[in-house]
């Protein structure tokens, strides 16, 4: 079996270009932007691609959008699904026999250092082309994402960055995509800034906005985009308007929350129904494209819907029925196992949820003065943070996609209030609250990879000394003398940990107990720490109990005694390790 370092080390570029790129900040830009045109250029393949599998396989007429089209076959729009399905259950079980696990961008800052399978990240971007092409009601942000951020990291490997700038080439990656697929290159900065990377550095700007850039341009000129309302018809924001706009925010904020509980519903719903593993996709698909019948809307990401919804005559409760159907066919399409993400059917539901409050405070009050493509504005960004979690990324969105200026003030104030709502009640994002569900304790992008290195295990003193939990304190003080150590481990009968006896405690014991077991001392035995833990779980748990030391027990059911570790030592290491990490999070 080859040695990994040694099959990355011979992919390496020519070492002056590898010293250029380490030492000169001119050296990152330069990757940046080859990296903008790779994420520009894929950007364009799997969007021409989506678009033509929806021609071939809906029957639909050239250049026409499937979430837009007025009328389907029927038989199409439920066999193509289920065949999605199938198909992505083909690829899942192929996917299983790849080794290593498939990480995200976000993911891959968080706990590997930018570090991304590009075969896994090539096989995750197909099973989005997929479940898209085939009418699945998910988002191709997270297949540009994933596989314009793995070609990062697949060049910074082969440039032999630094840990640093790794993460920060895979956030250029995530930004050149974005700002490709919504032809927004601020936007796509600030999601690089606000999902991926997770911090802002004044270094980090030059690479990650040229990255945006010249994506954008790129799949421009491939695919000349439009904007989803155009230009100079939105009505000036008045101070009246402000109410509104915080109240749009206010209902993004429980939507959001309410979809992203419903996709994790879906996902135990299909388990609790006993659906066999093989045919969840499938049904799923089913459901999908009985949706489908009722309106075309809910199939795909929705772009089409976007762009006539917006401008299109709807009675409130045909808008309330597509929001209820497409959150509940993006719930089902994710939660049976379609790949894809929630960034534009977020978009796409907030839209519709500023129209709705629109259009019922209109018939409430006949003199509502509040434009409508205010209100749609406003629930798109709102919604798309709550989701994302990304305001700042939001608010440029609804700038460029625009080109008023005068929408920035009511998308960043509804995304502000969401972003609140959403972080208060629920506390995660949609990519954050998946690491949650499969058991990653991630809350950001940050990199805290180094901080599972530094484990309990790997700090901890294992040379402790125990005592058994009947032994007399006259016992003990003859046992164990001043010096000998700092502290004892009480053990019972059965050798599990009964609690800490500090040496000082014991020796200044009033001598009339000498009698009294030395378990009468000891303290600390309902907290332990684990050998897997990471040092900021430890100092939690110091600073909890309030404790200078603990001892560390091998699982908390046997509660053997392998060693102890003081918050001394924990925050000394913690302390060293943070300023090996801090060039990666200041200005620089």
């Amino acid at each position: 079996m080859s040695n990994p370092q040694q099959t990355i080390a011979g992919r390496q570029l020519p070492i002056w270009l590898r010293t250029f790129v380490r030492t000169r900040e001119a050296g990152l830009v330069l990757a940046a932007l080859v990296i903008g045109v790779a994420a520009g250029g894929l950007v364009a393949l799997v969007g021409s691609t989506v678009q033509a599998m929806h021609e071939l396989l809906f029957a639909l007429p050239h250049g026409q959008r499937l979430s837009a089209a007025a009328h389907l076959i029927g038989w199409r729009t439920l066999l193509v699904p289920v065949l999605g399905g199938l198909a992505l259950t083909a690829l899942s079980r192929y996917a299983r026999r790849l080794s290593g696990r498939l990480a995200d961008a976000i993911e891959a800052n968080a706990l590997f250092g930018g570090r991304l399978s590009l075969t896994g990240s090539l096989l995750v971007t197909v099973q989005t082309v997929v479940s898209c092409g085939t009418g699945g009601s998910v988002g191709l942000e997270a297949g540009y994402a994933q596989i314009s951020a793995a070609i990062a990291s697949r060049l910074g490997l082969a440039l032999a960055t630094r840990r640093g700038d790794l993460r920060l080439l895979v956030a250029c990656g995530a930004a050149g995509a974005i700002a490709a697929a919504f032809g927004a290159p601020l936007a796509g900065a600030f999601y690089g800034f606000e999902v991926v990377l997770g911090t802002y550095t004044v270094s980090a700007l030059a690479p990650v906005a040229a990255s945006a850039l010249v994506a954008s341009q790129v799949a421009h000129s491939f695919d000349e985009g439009h904007f989803l309302i155009r230009p100079g018809s939105l009505a000036t924001l008045g101070a009246g308007d402000l109410g509104h706009v915080v109240a749009i925010g206010v209902l993004c904020g429980f939507a959001g929350i309410l979809l992203m509980v419903a996709v994790a519903g879906s996902e135990t719903l299909f388990r609790r129904l006993k659906v066999p593993a093989p045919w969840r996709m499938p049904v799923g698909g089913l459901v999908v494209g009985g949706m489908g019948l009722l309106t075309p809307q809910v199939l795909g990401a929705g772009h089409g819907a976007m762009s006539i919804d917006l401008v299109a005559s709807l009675a409130p409760l045909t808008i309330l029925g597509i929001i209820a159907l497409k959150g509940a066919a993006s719930a089902v399409s994710l939660g049976s196992g379609f790949r894809g993400g929630l960034f534009y059917a977020s978009l796409l539901i907030g839209a519709l949820v500023g129209r709705l409050y629109h259009d019922v405070g209109f018939v409430l009050y006949p003199d509502l003065a509040f434009d409508p493509d205010v209100a749609a504005l406003t629930g798109m960004a709102a919604l798309g943070t709550g989701v994302i979690g990304a305001p700042v990324t939001m608010t440029a969105l609804a700038l460029e996609t625009t080109g008023n200026f005068p929408i920035t003030i009511a998308a960043l104030i509804g995304a502000v209030v969401s972003s609140l709502i959403v972080r208060e009640l629920f506390g995660y994002s949609f990519a954050t609250w998946r690491f949650h569900l499969r058991g990653e304790a991630i809350r950001g992008p940050h990199d805290v990879g180094w901080m599972r290195d530094l484990s309990v295990k790997s700090l901890m003193q294992a040379n402790v000394r125990t005592a058994a939990h009947d032994l007399t304190l006259r016992e003990a003080r003859l046992a164990f003398p001043l010096g000998s150590a700092k502290q004892l481990a009480v053990v019972d009968g059965a050798g599990r940990y009964a609690g800490l006896v500090m040496l000082d405690d014991l020796h200044t014991a009033p001598l009339d107990r000498g009698g009294d077991p030395v378990s009468s001392l000891s303290r600390f035995a309902d907290r332990v720490l684990l050998p897997w833990m990471t040092v900021r779980e430890a100092l939690d748990l110091f600073e909890k109990g309030e404790a200078d030391a603990l001892v560390v027990v091998d699982h908390e059911a046997t509660r053997r005694v392998v060693g102890t570790m003081t918050e001394a030592h924990a925050l000394r290491r913690y302390g060293r390790a943070l300023e090996r990490q801090q060039p990666d999070n200041v200005l620089r």
